[in-house]
């Protein structure tokens, strides 16, 4: 009885078919897993939301971006490095206590999309993951003088006349991210030799121009999310994926274009 069996050709014929099939379906699965990463970051925005409004019902104010009076550090030690990151309590330190365990807390203040590259960024939750508007989410200080207006007693939600326009964490370079981030000609010069200067809205086309460092590029400059999109949580906390461009504020002559009410909320 003869055997049955595939010929060269045949043999051929499905490898170029499981060829195909593949390159169809790979751009799609890409699609999806980018997808997915979309909707994990939202959900860990609301959830941040979530733990800044219980902060706010007990302290009568939203977290310090950085708080760095307390003298001991927070659980783990500094965020960061001490090299060229400040030392203190950031504004994610001070919302582990209103989640369920702190593992749960650290786990939402990281991006899933972040795009760094090198263990300098690559391992430092203050690089590539969320930023909070300094406008509304002030530090006890600066070491920096320029920064005067980012200083002070963070804002309470009834502080901000339009919450639902008005910007309070988003995917972002930094821990911390302001107005000043988003403008074409900011009031002072900023630089990567103050690493807190390198915050920048992912996809951002100003970013192209910005003095970043090598390993911030492809996540400023090809930005995060399809589209060029970020997850944006509000002040009256809704999240919404919103395009980088919508975040641009403008030099008008003397003023600025879409600063108010959106990062700074009056």
């Amino acid at each position: 009885m003869r055997r049955s069996a595939f010929t060269i050709i045949e043999v051929l014929v499905t490898i170029a078919i499981i060829a195909m099939l593949a390159a169809l379906l790979l751009p799609a699965l890409r699609l999806s897993r980018k997808q997915a990463e979309v909707a994990v970051c939202g959900s860990n925005i609301s959830q941040l939301l979530k733990g800044m409004f219980s902060y706010e019902l007990e302290n009568q104010n939203l977290p310090y971006g950085l708080d760095s009076s307390p003298k001991d550090p927070p659980t783990g030690g500094y965020p960061g490095y001490r090299s060229y990151d400040r030392p203190g309590w950031w504004w994610f330190n001070q919302l582990e206590d209103y989640y369920s365990n702190a593992n749960k807390a650290r786990t939402v203040a990281l991006c899933p999309s972040k795009r760094l590259r090198g263990t300098k960024f690559k391992n430092n939750v203050l690089c590539g993951n969320y930023g909070v508007n300094r406008s509304i989410c002030k530090g006890t200080d600066d070491k920096q003088s320029r920064m005067a207006e980012f200083v002070g007693t963070p804002l309470r939600s009834s502080d901000m006349p339009r919450p639902a326009s008005t910007l309070l964490i988003v995917d972002s370079g930094y821990s911390i991210i302001s107005w000043w981030n988003a403008v074409d000609e900011p009031p002072v010069v900023l630089s990567k030799g103050a690493i807190e200067d390198t915050a920048y809205v992912p996809g951002l086309w100003i970013n192209e121009r910005k003095d970043l460092w090598p390993d911030q590029k492809p996540d400023a400059i090809d930005g995060r999310h399809p589209r060029k999109t970020v997850n944006v949580g509000f002040a009256d906390g809704h999240v919404s994926l919103t395009k980088a461009k919508d975040l641009f504020v403008e030099k008008t002559g003397v003023d600025y274009k879409n600063k108010k009410p959106l990062w700074v909320p009056k």
